[in-house]
């Protein structure tokens, strides 16, 4: 199972590094991991996506918590949030197919920002899902390269959580 950890961190050289190496010295993997500035300058976010279960997760967040650095470690994977995620997608077109290709771009809301002759880049935002899904549909025509960025997520502030919403 996929848990999602959003730990705040005060910004200071060598606090991913610290960070890492709780990870790497129990041999636990990280499936993406996304750190940025919050509101407060001095204080970083990093949101972190690994496998794993409760207890792991419980273990992971006790070693976190004994590091100076660290100010708060949460367990979102639970928690109704905004998630999002940036994919640049470059992908083989032609004169032929550039014309699907733009129809899926247009249907998922999201833009070229680069063409050639052969190829078509693509910047995808979305929640997960999202990202995977044109993805998928975008592997017909030939992937060229991919970068995504890792998921990113903010807790809502009322509470209320979309998936259950989405489902009534």
């Amino acid at each position: 199972m996929k848990k999602t950890l959003s730990i705040k961190v005060y910004n200071e050289s060598g606090v991913l590094t610290r960070i890492s190496t709780v990870f790497s010295s129990r041999g636990f993997n990280i499936d993406s991991i996304a750190v940025g500035p919050t509101e407060n300058t001095e204080i970083s976010r990093i949101i972190l996506v690994l496998p794993g279960d409760n207890q792991t997760i419980e273990q992971i967040t006790k070693q976190l918590n004994k590091l100076i650095q660290v100010i708060e470690v949460k367990d979102i994977t639970s928690s109704p949030c905004v998630e999002r995620e940036l994919m640049l997608i470059k992908v083989k077109s032609s004169k032929a197919t550039r014309s699907e290709i733009l129809e899926i771009v247009e249907i998922f809301r999201s833009k070229v920002v680069d063409l050639s002759d052969n190829s078509i880049t693509i910047e995808v935002t979305g929640d997960p899902g999202k990202i995977i899904t044109i993805q998928e549909l975008l592997r017909h025509y030939q992937i060229i390269e991919i970068v995504r960025t890792g998921k990113i997520s903010l807790e809502r502030q009322l509470g209320i959580n979309t998936e259950y919403l989405k489902n009534n």
